[in-house]
């Protein structure tokens, strides 16, 4: 079913349906942005355990990636919203396990 984004002015629709709509497309939306920004380091993650090689990526994105998701989680706790909470926390523990790649195996490539 595609919904119109002008809802708010199709005879028919009660105000609480709209908001309905409105609510539920405001979370269709979110719940996408939430699960593709998690999963999108998940590739390079991938890669890099694959080819255990880490040169390339920089201590400092990763460092400040994970300081701002953080950031998103703790302000997705005191919104309490979940979507925010739960999409952010597992892009943190993605990026840790890049970081910790990171640290692994750029040692073992310099020595």
């Amino acid at each position: 079913m595609i919904l119109s984004m002008n809802i708010a002015y199709q005879p028919g629709i009660s105000y609480l349906e709209r908001n309905n709509i409105r609510s539920m497309n405001e979370e269709i939306l979110g719940t996408a942005a939430g699960v593709l920004t998690s999963v999108a380091m998940v590739p390079q993650v991938v890669k890099v355990m694959r080819s255990r090689n880490a040169e390339d990526l920089s201590w400092g994105m990763i460092a400040i990636l994970i300081t701002g998701l953080s950031l998103w989680v703790w302000y997705g706790i005191i919104k309490n919203e979940l979507p925010i909470i739960v999409s952010n926390a597992f892009a943190v523990l993605v990026n840790i396990t890049l970081l910790i790649c990171c640290i692994l195996y750029k040692k073992k490539n310099t020595g």
